[in-house]
């Protein structure tokens, strides 16, 4: 076994860790930051440090996770086998590259970064190093996401005909309330639909396991102005969407819907069945026939083999957000140890959420449907006529 001065040295160099002795540093100190702490300790890694903007501010945040502050995001990269980048989405990609200089495996939050070009620019960079680089889209985690697509995969529901989704949230209604995501030079062009709506097209995409190929959005600023300053992205997105297959779909994404905390629901409706998923109600899927329904509590004796082994906890024990987090940490130190677990999303899949993110705000800028840019093509040159 290699020395600590040889796991840490700098340089693509890998070696293979298990999770017991795989020191995690976190880049960020808000709630991501603890989300992503919590989980990391509990898949069974060391969390070596944090750091945030200040060191005030990295002591404020390390404090109550039993963490040790780090003064900068050097030190920070130089402690640690894989780094959790948990700060604000302008900042990711400077947060990246240095810990993919430095030949660690990266946790990036999403958005991956401000817009296409700079995430693809950041999944290629990955692709070099030769490391393990994943994003948490953790939605994917629920077993019961995974028996969804056990059902599209399987056949049973059939070639897919009509698609519907939504990502609703309320916590941004009161015109008074305000963060840094309302600030682009921080969050980037896209605020609702960067935050939640990536959330929303990821599980779309790997639940039907087709791809969004074209678009025609619309989006809505609730309060034109929130804590005096002028807001100028969007509170709310509606898509029209095409699937590869040929189906078509709706799709909604609001930070401003009264009364819903955090309601993500995909429906996928095919030749034979379909299938509906709701993660406020996780340990559910609703399974629909022509000659009649069901609804199918979690229960790995009657799931797939994907589903089963994300169902750590006997039927009729809820599970939730922090289990399927914990579970995407699991399977992103597992690959670092050679494991090749499937669904883990990569890099690459955050690069494909801000295509389709650049896909939306370009068609509600111009009116028009607008193609899903493969890798490499600008968005704005896919723009086609109504």
């Amino acid at each position: 076994m290699s020395s600590p001065d040889d796991r840490h040295r700098r340089g693509p160099q890998k070696e293979e860790t298990s999770m017991q002795n795989l020191k995690v540093g976190i880049i960020g100190g808000g709630f991501m930051a603890r989300t992503h702490t919590a989980a990391a300790r509990a898949a069974g890694a060391e969390v070596v440090g944090l750091t945030s903007s200040s060191p005030e501010r990295s002591a404020a945040a390390a404090a109550p996770l039993g963490v040790e502050p780090v003064a900068g995001v050097e030190e920070l990269i130089s402690r640690s086998d894989v780094v959790h980048v948990c700060s604000p989405n302008a900042r990711h990609a400077e947060h990246v590259r240095a810990a993919l200089q430095a030949g660690r495996h990266v946790v990036c939050e999403k958005p991956l970064a401000v817009d296409a070009e700079e995430a693809a620019a950041l999944a290629s960079l990955a692709e070099e190093a030769g490391v393990v680089a994943s994003v948490p889209f953790v939605y994917r985690f629920h077993p019961m996401a995974r028996q969804a697509r056990e059902e599209t995969a399987s056949g049973r529901v059939g070639r897919l005909l009509t698609v519907r989704g939504a990502y609703l949230q309320d916590w941004l209604l009161d015109a008074g309330e305000s963060n840094w995501r309302v600030d682009p030079q921080v969050s980037g062009r896209s605020r609702a639909f960067g935050d939640i709506g990536s959330h929303l097209v990821d599980l779309l995409e790997f639940v039907s396991g087709e791809r969004i190929v074209r678009l025609s959005a619309a989006t809505a600023i609730a309060h034109p102005r929130r804590g005096g300053v002028e807001v100028v992205t969007e509170d709310a997105a509606a898509l029209n969407v095409e699937l590869s297959g040929g189906a078509l779909g709706s799709l909604m994404v609001s930070q401003v819907n009264a009364g819903r905390k955090n309601q993500l629901t995909l429906e996928l409706a095919g030749a034979d069945g379909s299938v509906f998923f709701d993660q406020e109600h996780p340990d559910e899927l609703w399974l629909g026939r022509t000659d009649g329904s069901v609804t199918i509590s979690r229960d790995p004796a009657t799931m797939g083999q994907d589903a089963s082994r994300l169902s750590v906890v006997p039927s009729g024990h809820p599970m939730g957000y922090l289990d399927a987090f914990t579970a995407f940490a699991r399977d992103t130190y597992a690959r670092i140890g050679g494991e090749h677990l499937p669904g883990l999303p990569t890099f690459a899949d955050g690069a494909r959420a801000n295509r389709i993110i650049d896909a939306v705000l370009a068609s509600a800028e111009s009116g028009a449907w607008v193609d899903v840019a493969p890798v490499g093509e600008p968005v704005s040159e896919a723009v086609t006529a109504l």
